[in-house]
């Protein structure tokens, strides 16, 4: 196998051989028989709506008026204010972390590592929580904006430490030793040489790592924080339609995470970094 070809493997190539005549054969069956079952599902599930009367035109007659999709909106740009908040806090207390987790101070990599591990186990509606219920008890206010964003950007910080450690490990062992060769320090041998080289490699996975801060956001109901869903809520109250009002709500929220999953694979074909679709 020449150089070039083995360049061009993915990790799916070197994990798993292609499949045969047969395999491919059963791979076809199984994908037309799973498409049969989605569109059975799919019809059961209109059927039910139609009896149960979700499908009358007063449930959906409130998206032809243009201050639903415009309180919609609103709510969407919040969303997205809250996310892009979030994940820039995030990135910039992941990287801290990791920054820390790898120096040879032991003790503030080992404080690091359990800051990491702790934001990485907890959940963000627990942390929201604490931020909601515990923290004003010491007189700190905070709005609700506030108190959505920074529980999100603490839970993403913990996994985007570990993305940035691991793409600090995907460097080769020989930059560091050339670095030091030309009398580089520590210091400057991870901050000019290894840190440019490691967020190339992860730049796919922190855009990608985006979609789960939206999806953090969706529990702004508990600060009652004007965000896409908490404005689905106002407009299910308003207009008792539940269902069609949740089902907008979700295709707007599998738009959005499409176009950012879009934006990573754009990004990694720009920047030559490899992702496993």
């Amino acid at each position: 196998m020449s150089t070039k070809s083995r360049a061009s493997l993915s990790m799916r190539d070197a994990l798993y051989e292609a499949p045969g005549p047969k395999t491919r054969k059963k791979v076809i069956i199984g994908t037309i028989l799973s498409a049969i079952a989605i569109v059975i599902l799919f019809a059961l599930v209109i059927r039910q709506f139609y009896i149960t009367g979700q499908l009358s035109p007063k449930y959906w007659s409130l998206f032809l008026r243009w201050p639903t999709w415009r309180f919609l909106l609103q709510g969407f740009a919040g969303t997205a204010r809250a996310a892009l908040t979030a994940g820039a806090i995030a990135l910039v207390l992941g990287l801290l972390l990791m920054l820390g987790r790898v120096s040879q101070i032991k003790p503030l990599s080992m404080l690091c590592r359990i800051i990491t591990d702790f934001f990485r186990g907890v959940p963000s509606l627990l942390l929201i929580y604490f931020f909601f219920l515990v923290v004003p008890q010491y007189g700190i206010k905070l709005s609700a904006f506030w108190m959505l964003t920074l529980p999100v950007s603490l839970a993403a910080s913990g996994v985007l430490a570990e993305v940035f450690r691991a793409g600090v490990n995907a460097v080769p062992k020989g930059q560091t030793e050339a670095a030091v060769s030309l009398g580089l320090s520590r210091h400057k041998t991870m901050m000019k040489v290894i840190l440019p080289q490691a967020i190339r490699y992860v730049i796919p996975s922190l855009i990608a790592q985006l979609v789960v801060v939206v999806k953090d956001t969706t529990v702004a109901y508990v600060v009652s924080y004007p965000d896409l869903m908490q404005n689905a809520r106002v407009l299910i109250t308003s207009y008792d339609a539940l269902v069609s009002v949740y089902l907008v709500a979700a295709v707007i929220y599998i738009l959005l995470n499409f176009a950012i999953n879009k934006a990573a694979v754009y990004i990694s074909e720009r920047t030559g970094a490899k992702i496993i679709r």
